[in-house]
């Protein structure tokens, strides 16, 4: 069987960037640390695709949609206080199920 090597393999040297400041370098190290090697080189594979041109697409695509993933902050989530009308229906709730529990017990 005639096989094809496309498989195409992108590497971008975080530290050596001049595009990222100091503190986006440390936020990707960080949250990326898995797929950087010992160089300090993101690594980004791709081989599902027969053409060895989509490939690198594919590979481009990744890397970018991993660069912002990784740089965007994570939102914080505000506590608020539950509605009124949720308070009432969680407590009607529970009044029915002690009415349905009181009804199985024996009476004397």
């Amino acid at each position: 069987m005639n096989k094809v090597n496309s498989r195409v393999e992108l590497r971008f040297s975080v530290n050596k960037s001049e595009l990222l400041t100091n503190d986006e370098k440390e936020i990707i190290l960080n949250k990326l640390k898995n797929k950087i090697n010992s160089e300090g080189e993101l690594l980004i594979v791709a081989q599902t695709d027969r053409s060895q041109l989509k490939n690198k697409e594919e590979s481009i695509e990744k890397f970018y949609t991993l660069i912002t993933k990784a740089l965007t902050p994570i939102k914080r989530r505000r506590a608020t206080r539950p509605t009124k009308a949720s308070i009432e229906k969680r407590l009607e709730g529970k009044k029915l199920k002690s009415e349905k529990k009181e009804y199985r017990r024996k009476i004397e």
